[in-house]
């Protein structure tokens, strides 16, 4: 019956579609049709048509009546076109209706109804798709507006910026003659004046051409000093290919070769990595280089979009890299055509266990040629050597802390420096030689005898092992001005420190290396934006992070190392600002600090003032959070012992059985009620002591002087007797509530107001550690001679009794 009816419907479909074309046809050939060209004006109108009978001619948009034909004219207003096609789209969907109509007449009502509905639901689903591309389309618009706006707004404030700049406050950089577009980054970056360090390489990387080895402290602006020089040779030779161009017609594609890695520049952390990222980019957004950093802890697919766009300059860390280049990434396994070859930080490269990918990335670099009699042999011996290749490739190696044997120097002189192909790089020097620095390289060593910043001013505290944190405390707390930097040497006591300090309500970020890059880029960036924030980090952040406005380092666990307590200390007091560095010293450190001090030629140190009254409320602080953090560190372990039970077992497919008894879980569900209410009791005690101002143990309520007037409060007096103003006696304001004596003040404020009678020094603290391990050294054998008497004894009495 099925086979019937569809036989018996088809063909009223053909009978029907031929009316409806026969009716068309007619209608079209009703029209009246005037031919635009006469016969007697043009001779080839034979060939068209010789009447309007029998169709010839054309029609002009004049002669065509819209309605007749159901269509609408595009007209010049935006909203025509989509006007045309919904008509059109109506049109269409009647005429499915009219055939499903049709169809269905034989069937019956609901089918009819369903049809309708799967119809509906169609244009339902069609408008939504519509409505979101239009919407994804209009923000693409407006995205692309106002980026264009965006760019014409930024190009018009430059230009403005360049006439408003005053050329004789920039007059020191006019000695470098760099291309105006980088002096043009340069007003915008407003650096008045280059620092030694970039005076000094400049000229010789930029304009003669020399290899490289830079020394100077930290924070001086070494990233300029090698980014600068790389592209003003960039920008140099496009202008050389242009000047080509236009003499000869043709551009030598050897001159300024376009879409090759001219510049590899590698670090040795992700954070400095991006950093010197948006050094070069802010240096070179006039001159439309392009810098794309490549680092770990982000997708390794998005870098490789990234190195797509062919980026002149490339700026990376070893591991990532050799990632990459090891996977066959092309824009970084064509090396032919590097110009330029940057290590960043040199001195951790070379670390034992530490980028052993760099030797691999080394050894891939192409050997520049020395001489041309080197290439004449290599020519003669069937070596096909590119004639990019044979450029001269400039290496760059830079270092707060660098150190070059005198040999190594004269090897450089000389230019006789032959590396040995399976040397390790463990020395600056076979680094360098492995990288193929070039004979006469220019040396920078600006390191003083400390290889520290000259406005850093060092101090130390004295203190135990267990009161390490409460002076840690104390000084966030009191001294808690301006943003602080504190490293340690360990996660495990970077974890203890911050979750002591977030239990007594100070506001932290971390860092380390076990986190993952966007949780460190994030801490990074919230402790920029944050005035007086603090950081708690390992020495992952002591590596060339350059965060304006660091006050204070504070060094709870000791460097293993004097480079990496230079770069520690590196974080403040950089270029020409001022800063302070703190160490946490215990009686096991104080030989350890000594030889630190030795390293930097200093004898005597500074000892940090302390206001011993407030210690008391501190330890008492101290001893509650210490009580809250090991009672809920306790509950963590036991959530995660249990949780790992259960997901092994579950991998396995087992199940855990509870065996233990009803007394035991009655005991157990007691024993973690106590704890609750025990932790619940232990908060509330701090919290009511949080909620007071931390007063010394001696505060007086009633009077201002009963404790005596300290330093603190005496600058606090003197600073409210300046901002009193008697012209104002009348308007009487509402004014925050000033606890005095809790004002907090810079330590190194603090170190200055101490004055000179606060040094200590330090060989005497050596000399005195000494004579207590020698005393104790001198009981521990006095000890052992009584107790082996007394075996003796004990055994001759025991031998005389038998």
């Amino acid at each position: 019956m099925a086979s019937q009816s569809s036989n018996k419907k088809r063909p009223n479909k053909s009978k029907k579609r031929s009316r409806v074309d026969s009716e068309e046809f007619e209608r079209i050939n009703s029209l009246p049709w005037n031919s635009t060209i006469s016969e007697e004006d043009d001779a080839f109108s034979f060939l068209i048509g010789s009447n309007d009978v029998e169709g010839g001619g054309f029609l002009s948009l004049e002669e065509i009546d819209e309605s007749e034909y159901n269509l609408e004219i595009a007209k010049p207003s935006g909203g025509s076109e989509k006007k045309g096609k919904t008509t059109l789209k109506k049109q269409k969907l009647d005429t499915k209706n009219e055939e499903l109509n049709d169809e269905a007449k034989g069937e019956s009502k609901e089918d009819i109804e369903e049809v309708e509905k799967d119809t509906k639901q169609k244009k339902n689903k069609k408008k939504k798709q519509k409505k979101k591309k239009d919407k994804i389309n209009k923000d693409a618009v407006n995205n692309a507006e106002g980026n264009e706006e965006s760019s014409a707004v930024t190009d018009e404030n430059d230009d403005r910026e360049q006439d408003s700049v005053d050329e004789t406050e920039y007059y020191a950089w006019n000695e470098l003659r760099l291309h105006p577009l980088l002096m043009k980054s340069i007003y915008a970056l407003k650096f008045k004046e280059p620092t030694p360090i970039q005076k000094m390489c400049i000229p010789a990387a930029a304009h003669q051409g020399k290899d490289v080895v830079g020394a100077a402290e930290t924070g001086s602006g070494k990233t300029l000093a090698f980014g600068l020089p790389i592209l003003q040779r960039l920008l140099e030779e496009r202008e050389k290919a242009k000047r080509q161009l236009t003499e000869n017609g043709e551009m030598d594609e050897k001159v300024a070769p376009t879409g090759l890695l001219r510049a590899l520049i590698i670090t040795p952390t992700r954070e400095l990595a991006l950093q010197v990222t948006d050094h070069l980019k802010e240096a070179a957004r006039h001159s439309n280089f392009r810098v794309v950093p490549i680092v770990g802890g982000m997708s390794s697919e998005k870098q490789e979009r990234l190195l797509r766009t062919r980026p002149e300059i490339v700026v990376g860390t070893p591991g990532r890299l050799w990632e990459l280049m090891s996977g066959g990434e092309i824009h970084l396994v064509e090396l032919h055509s590097l110009s330029f070859f940057v290590l960043d930080e040199a001195d951790r490269m070379i670390e034992n266990g530490h980028f052993h990918e760099l030797q691999s990335i080394v050894d891939m670099l192409p050997m520049a040629s020395k001489s041309t009699d080197g290439d004449s042999q290599k020519t003669h011996n069937c070596e096909t050597v590119s004639s990019v290749q044979r450029k001269k490739r400039q290496t760059f190696v830079f270092s707060a802390t660098i150190a070059l044997s005198a040999d190594f120097r004269k090897k450089l002189k000389r230019g006789s420096q032959k590396s040995k192909a399976n040397d390790e790089l463990n020395s600056i020097e076979t680094l360098s030689e492995r990288a193929g620095m070039r004979a006469d390289a220019a040396i920078i060593d600006l390191t003083n005898a400390s290889i520290l910043a000259n406005k850093l001013e060092e101090s130390f505290i004295d203190c135990s092992e267990e009161d390490k944190d409460g002076y840690l405390y104390y000084i966030l707390s009191v001294h808690g001005q301006g943003r602080t930097i504190v490293f340690c040497t360990s996660i495990a006591a970077l974890r203890h420190i911050s979750s002591l300090l977030r239990i007594l309500g100070v506001n932290i970020w971390t860092l380390h290396a076990q986190m993952q890059q966007r949780a460190r880029l994030k801490a990074i960036d919230r402790f920029r934006t944050n005035e007086h924030g603090i950081l708690i980090a390992t020495d992952v952040a002591a590596r060339g992070l350059d965060i304006p406005g660091v006050r204070t380092v504070i060094h709870y666990q000791l460097p293993h190392s004097a480079e990496v307590y230079v770069h520690r200390s590196g974080r403040t007091a950089r270029a020409h600002s001022d800063g302070c560095s703190i160490a946490l010293i215990t009686p096991n450190d104080t030989s350890k600090f000594a030889a630190l001090c030795k390293s930097f030629s200093k004898e005597n140190f500074q000892r940090f003032p302390l206001e011993m009254s407030y210690m008391p409320e501190v330890m008492k602080r101290l001893s509650l959070a210490r009580q809250i953090d090991k009672i809920s560190r306790k509950d963590s372990q036991d959530k995660a012992k249990n949780n790992w039970l259960q997901r092994n077992a579950e991998s396995m497919g087992l199940v855990l059985e509870d065996n233990d008894s009803e007394e035991e879980r009655v005991n157990n569900h007691k024993r973690k009620k106590a704890t609750s209410a025990q932790l619940n009791k232990l908060q509330g005690e701090l919290k009511i002591l949080l909620s007071r101002p931390l007063q010394p143990k001696t505060f007086s309520k009633r009077y201002l002087a009963g404790a005596g007037v300290s330093p603190l409060l005496q600058h606090q007096l003197e600073e409210l007797a300046k901002q009193k103003n008697p012209n104002n006696s009348g308007d009487v304001k509402t004014k925050k509530l000033m606890v005095i004596g809790q004002d907090c003040v810079e330590p190194l404020q603090a170190l200055r107001s101490a004055g000179p009678q606060a040094n200590f020094n330090l060989k005497g603290i050596a000399e005195k550690r000494k004579d207590v391990n020698e005393l104790r050294r001198k009981r521990k054998e006095t000890k052992k001679r009584l107790r082996e008497q007394r075996r003796k004894q004990k055994k001759k009495l025991q031998a005389g009794k038998e």
